[in-house]
C-alpha cells in the first residue's frame, strides 16, 4: 500500500516538474512582446518619479543579487512584480524586491523541508509550489484594495456630477472633492496622483488612462471612457455621470441579492458536516446506550 502511494506521489511530482520545466524553457526562448500604451507592466516602469525596484541589483555582487537577477531574467518577473506592486497601491513594504525574496525563501523552505523529511532529493520540486504561493497573497491584497476603491466610487461619481453641474470643470471638480474629503481613501489617493500628473505636464487624457490602469478596475475604465467621450463629442457630462452612478448602484444591488440567494445553498455544507451529525448523535446516543445495555428501556 505504501509503495503504491509513493509511486503515485512520484508520478504527480514528475508531471508537475515537467510542466514547470516546459514553462521555464518556453518563457526563456519566447521573445518579449512589443510595448503597448495600455500595458500595465509598462505603466509600472514609467510611473512618475519612480525607477525600477531592481535597478540597484549588482550583477557582479553577492550571490543573493545574482540569484535575483537570474530569476528575473529567466522567468521575466520584473514586470509582473512591479505591476502587482502598483496594483497594491505601491506600499513601502513589501517592495517588488521584497516580494521576490518572499517567493525565493518560501520555495527554499518548502523544497528543502519536503526533501529533508522524505530523504528524497526529487521532492525539491515542491519548491515550485512555494515559489507561486506568495502570488495568491499579493492578489488577495489587490482584490481588497479594489473592493475598498469600489466602495466609495459611486459616491465620488455623484459628487463629481453635482460639482460639475455647479459650473466647475471636471478636473477642478475632482480636485475639490479630494480637498474636502475628510478621510483619504485609496480612491482619493489615486485621484490626487492623477491631478499631480497633470500638473507635471501629462495631458488630461493620458492622466485619466493611467489612473484607470493603476486601479485595474473595469468600472473605472468605463468611467474614464465616459469622460473621454464627453470631451471628444461635447456631450453633457453631468447626465452621463448620474446615469453611470445609478447603474453602478443597481448592479451592486443585484450582486448583493445574488449573494443572498446563494447563502442558503452554501450553508448546506457546514450543516451537513457539523450541525446534522451533532444532532443525530444527541438524538441516537441514549437509544444506542440502552440497546447495548440489553434493551430499549420501554
Amino acid at each position: 500500500m505504501n509503495d503504491t502511494v509513493i509511486k503515485y506521489v512520484m508520478l504527480a511530482v514528475g508531471i508537475l516538474g515537467s510542466m514547470a520545466a516546459y514553462t521555464a524553457v518556453s518563457r526563456l526562448l519566447t521573445p518579449p512582446p512589443p510595448p503597448s500604451e495600455t500595458d500595465l507592466s509598462q505603466l509600472a516602469k514609467r510611473e512618475v518619479g519612480m525607477s525600477s525596484a531592481f535597478s540597484r541589483l549588482n550583477p557582479h555582487g553577492s550571490l543573493w543579487d545574482r540569484l535575483d537577477l537570474f530569476l528575473l531574467k529567466v522567468l521575466r518577473l520584473d514586470s509582473k512584480l512591479e505591476e502587482m506592486h502598483m496594483l497594491m497601491g505601491r506600499p513601502e513594504k513589501p517592495s517588488p524586491l521584497d516580494m521576490l525574496h518572499m517567493k525565493e525563501v518560501l520555495a527554499a523552505i518548502m523544497g528543502g523541508g519536503f526533501a529533508w523529511l522524505s530523504g528524497s532529493p526529487i521532492l525539491l520540486i515542491f519548491g515550485l509550489i512555494g515559489f507561486v504561493i506568495p502570488d495568491s497573497i499579493f492578489r488577495s491584497r489587490i482584490r481588497n484594495r479594489q473592493t475598498e476603491i469600489m466602495r466609495s466610487f459611486p459616491t465620488f461619481v455623484d459628487l463629481a456630477a453635482l460639482t460639475i453641474e455647479a459650473g466647475l470643470d471636471y478636473m477642478t471638480a475632482f480636485d475639490r472633492i479630494v480637498r474636502i474629503s475628510k478621510e483619504k481613501t485609496e480612491l482619493e489617493g489615486e485621484v490626487g496622483k492623477m491631478l499631480g500628473e497633470i500638473q507635471l505636464g501629462y495631458s488630461r487624457r493620458d492622466a485619466l488612462k493611467r489612473f484607470s490602469m493603476r486601479t485595474g478596475i473595469q468600472e473605472i475604465r468605463s468611467f474614464v471612457g465616459l469622460i473621454t467621450q464627453s470631451d471628444e463629442l461635447g456631450t453633457s457630462l453631468v447626465e452621463l455621470l448620474r446615469n453611470y452612478a445609478a447603474d453602478m448602484r443597481f448592479r451592486r444591488l443585484n450582486k448583493a441579492e445574488k449573494l443572498a440567494a446563494q447563502a442558503a445553498t452554501k450553508m448546506l455544507i457546514p450543516l451537513m458536516i457539523f450541525i446534522f451529525p451533532t444532532v443525530f448523535i444527541m438524538m441516537l446516543a441514549p437509544m444506542l446506550k440502552n440497546l447495548m445495555a440489553g434493551g430499549f428501556g420501554f
